[in-house]
């Protein structure tokens, strides 16, 4: 059974007339009438009752017609989807946020892409440090990532896209929350939640730089992956933290956020891909997402800046 056939078949059955259908398909008669008598024989069975004055469906042909429909419905949305997936407007799309950006861009992304790239299914993943985002992209299981620089891989093209401060992140019973700004140095002698040293954090490296230049080093109590979690330990008591701007996004209650007085280490963010990718999605979401963080240069919570 071809579609050829079927959309013969189709006509003829709707028509039940073979002049107007061969008149529909932009073609002969007789031509037409072989192309249902081959269809007849493919099948096995009779499915029109020609007579000289007319054309009928028995019911074998009410039951063909119906699936015809279908059938070639569904021909024509796998070549439109064929023709949307190449095009990049129909696909898949992964996307890896670092730390903060998972609740000062994600949230909003997610929206602005759903609106935009509305037949890209997306697979966005968050809390995830720039190493991890490094291997996803060199393996392919990521198709974008939102990181901290550097990043130093052949194979991987890097687009800064913003740099930003760090802020302290205190217990909100801790006397230093009453202060609108607090000085780095006040906090030489408090236990430091951290990022964890061992994964490569860029933060966690930010962070030690501005103690260094504040002359001291970091009390640390604890070593943390995600800052969601290193918030909840701030606000638990354990100890404070210095955290991007951009994690103010994230309330937690028991913790506040304040500016830090005097010059921090800042912390960028930048848009990585792999260079080599085939993806035709990738091209319209990195013109979304320019767009949107063009938009959004201060205006983010934490103030990050082009």
């Amino acid at each position: 059974m071809e579609i050829r056939q079927l959309q013969a078949f189709v006509a003829v059955g709707e028509e039940l007339h073979f002049g107007r259908a061969a008149a529909r398909l932009h073609m002969a008669q007789s031509p037409l009438s072989q192309l249902i008598r081959r269809l007849e024989a493919d099948i096995g069975v009779p499915l029109l009752r020609r007579t000289t004055r007319r054309v009928e469906l028995l019911p074998a042909g009410e039951v063909l017609l119906e699936r015809a429909h279908a059938i070639l419905s569904a021909t024509r949305a796998a070549e439109e989807d064929a023709r949307a997936a190449a095009s990049g407007e129909l696909g898949r799309l992964a996307i890896g946020f670092t730390g903060s950006m998972t609740y000062a861009l994600l949230p909003h992304l997610a929206k602005v892409l759903r609106a935009r790239l509305p037949r890209v299914r997306l697979d966005l993943q968050g809390e995830m440090l720039t190493p991890a985002q490094v291997e996803r992209l060199l393996e392919g299981t990521l198709d974008v990532a939102l990181l901290r620089p550097p990043v130093d891989h052949a194979e991987l093209v890097i687009e800064p896209v913003g740099v930003e401060p760090l802020v302290a992140a205190l217990p909100a019973d801790h006397p230093l929350a009453a202060h609108d700004t607090i000085a780095v140095s006040s906090l030489a002698d408090e236990p430091f939640i951290m990022y964890i040293s061992s994964a490569r954090s860029v933060v966690h490296d930010a962070v030690v730089a501005t103690c260094a230049d504040h002359g001291f080093s970091p009390l640390v109590a604890m070593e943390v992956a995600e800052t969601s979690t290193l918030v909840s330990f701030v606000a638990a008591g354990v100890g404070v933290a210095l955290v991007p701007a951009s994690a103010k996004q994230m309330s937690v209650s028991g913790a506040v956020y304040r500016p830090l007085a005097g010059a921090t280490h800042l912390v960028e963010l930048a848009m990585c891909w792999r260079e080599a990718s085939q993806s035709p999605t990738l091209p319209r979401a990195l013109a979304v997402i320019r767009e949107e963080l063009d938009a959004l240069h201060g205006m983010l919570p934490g103030g990050i800046r082009g």
